[in-house]
């Protein structure tokens, strides 16, 4: 967590500052989850609004040809308004795909309209699989993140196993500010590129 005083702290995600412990992980996910749960609808759809232009304009400014996407789930910034309109600027778009428990993701072609169904793990990916190559720079949702850019994802590890194969992706990770917190890093975490937030 940072000191700057413009960037929210959920309220009670954290101990005081003078606690021994920070939660551990699986305590940390809920009460990140239950901080995400707790905006307000209108205040979720204007920081995804805003959260999706600056998508928008990072797309442009690093000249992104394929971007590998993500539906959102569990009160994830929901940023499909944006992925149509990268779609019209001809952006490729690819969702991933979970093909097996321990592996990395794999990623399909997708465009903004299309049908998607639930694979049996509940995310959405395309109805008709049109596998490509890993995309060269992702958006990767955030549960939490550090002033460092590591995650705090679900726990699953794909994302990892996708980031450790040369060259890697550029990475941005999705999130509400309000999400920053202090956490151990763990052996197979790595950084994100960038986080963007609202």
């Amino acid at each position: 967590m940072t000191g700057d005083p413009r960037i929210p702290r959920a309220p009670g995600l954290l101990p005081d500052e003078g606690a021994r412990h920070a939660p551990d992980k699986p305590q940390l996910r809920r009460l990140l989850k239950e901080a995400r749960r707790a905006i307000a609808p209108p205040l979720k759809r204007a920081w995804d609004d805003r959260i999706g232009a600056r998508v928008v304009a990072w797309a442009r400014e690093h000249a992104v040809e394929v971007l590998g996407v993500y539906w959102p789930l569990a009160g994830e910034p929901d940023l499909r308004p944006a992925y149509a309109e990268l779609a019209e600027a001809g952006v490729r778009l690819a969702l991933p795909v979970v093909v097996a428990r321990d592996a990395a993701l794999g990623f399909a072609q997708w465009l903004p309209g299309e049908a998607t169904l639930a694979d049996s793990m509940g995310i959405a990916v395309p109805a008709d699989l049109r596998m490509v190559d890993r995309p060269s720079a992702l958006l990767i949702p955030c549960l939490g993140f550090d002033a460092r850019g590591y995650r705090v994802g679900y726990g699953g590890g794909f994302y990892d196993r996708t980031l450790e194969a040369e060259p890697r992706p550029k990475t941005v990770g999705i999130a509400y500010a309000c999400q920053q917190v202090d956490f151990e890093i763990g052996e197979y975490d790595i950084p994100l590129d960038q986080v963007i937030t609202e």
